[in-house]
């Protein structure tokens, strides 16, 4: 099987290859050098705008940060195979130990990707797993975003709206909004995001 990596893993990796300090990215994506610190040595990642910064700081594409190697061809995910390398977790509660760790169920945002081997790709599909404990702040950043509900009751928060999604509803919006998305009761939601940001 081969070795997942973590965006935090290639994050390092980029930096080493570009010799980038950790202070030069935090200058260069706007974020505290402590956020970039955590992501790399421990995991954690709050929510996706950071990865988004990072990536247009370094240069390369969002899916850099979540590919193990890159297919020319199609990417066929077969059916199971999305939740069995879950490539970030966010929304941890407290101060949740290591989300690098290999349970499924943490208390978060899992996401599941579906086609990160694709090289040269534009959208990021995702099977996202909401616990109801998931804590998540408001995320802005470029692009736009698509969710559809395969199970559960999701609470979408953007910008002054609130919207709850039932199973077999979608939304469509744009990412630059603050958003965010929770388990509008107390049972676990599964959505398929799909997320674009601009080249």
């Amino acid at each position: 099987m081969a070795v997942v990596h973590t965006p935090g893993e290639r994050i390092a990796e980029l930096r080493k290859t570009y010799s980038v300090s950790r202070e030069t990215l935090a200058e260069r994506s706007g974020l505290p050098v402590e956020l970039i610190r955590t992501i790399e040595e421990d995991g954690h990642i709050p929510d996706l705008a950071p990865l988004i910064k990072i990536s247009r700081a370094l240069g390369v594409r969002l899916g850099t940060l979540l590919d193990d190697h890159e297919e020319l061809g199609p990417v066929i995910t077969r059916a199971g195979e999305a939740g069995a390398a879950p490539r970030f977790v966010t929304g941890l509660p407290g101060d949740a130990p290591n989300a690098a760790a290999s349970s499924h169920n943490r208390p978060g945002l899992n996401f599941n990707a579906l086609a990160a081997d694709k090289g040269g790709r534009h959208m990021e599909p995702f099977i996202v797993d909401i616990q109801p404990e998931a804590e998540q702040e408001k995320s802005t950043h470029e692009g736009e975003e698509f969710i559809y509900v395969l199970s559960g009751k999701l609470s979408l928060e953007y910008g002054m709206d609130a919207h709850t999604l039932n199973q077999g509803d979608s939304v469509y919006y744009d990412s630059i909004v603050p958003h965010r998305v929770l388990s509008a009761d107390t049972n676990p939601v599964r959505i398929l995001a799909v997320i674009h940001t601009p080249a």
